[in-house]
């Protein structure tokens, strides 16, 4: 009998340990469109710079297709409230950061570098509209999740 319970304890920890394996770095994203696929395929270097006029805050990327993605295939600018971009971009900051710290699990050619994104600072509408959208384009591209919520448009 005391053979049996080891036996049963012994599979129950098996059973939880290989079930705690670590999480799956790439999602799914079934809806992406011909004119994604074609965005996500270039290969020539856009530079987008992110500022604004009212503030001193800019961020710089360096992406193949994504100007032509944001201009093309994301909401328009107005689409989403100021709050709620603020909000999603704060979720998907921290999610980032995250990442570029675990280089033995998340892909550091994907996270290279850290954001600084402070929730006590207004970086106006534009830089935050541009942020939320390149976080939705890179989601969608690599097929990553850097939230609670999937990546659409």
């Amino acid at each position: 009998m005391k053979k049996i319970i080891s036996i049963l304890s012994i599979l129950a920890i098996i059973i939880c340990v290989a079930s705690c394996g670590s999480a799956k770095e790439t999602v799914d994203i079934p809806d992406i469109t011909d004119a994604e696929k074609e965005a996500f395929s270039q290969t020539e270097g856009d530079t987008i710079n992110i500022s604004s006029d009212e503030t001193e805050y800019e961020i710089i990327i360096i992406e193949p297709g994504f100007n032509i993605w944001l201009q093309s295939i994301a909401r328009p600018e107005g689409y989403y409230s100021q709050s709620f971009l603020e909000t999603r971009n704060q979720i998907m900051v921290t999610n980032w950061n995250q990442r570029v710290l675990q280089p033995s699990r998340f892909s550091p050619n994907l996270y290279e570098m850290q954001i600084d994104y402070q929730q006590n600072i207004d970086y106006g509408y534009e830089v935050n509209y541009k942020l939320y959208n390149y976080f939705i384009y890179f989601q969608r591209k690599y097929r990553q999740r850097l939230g609670p919520f999937s990546a659409r448009i």
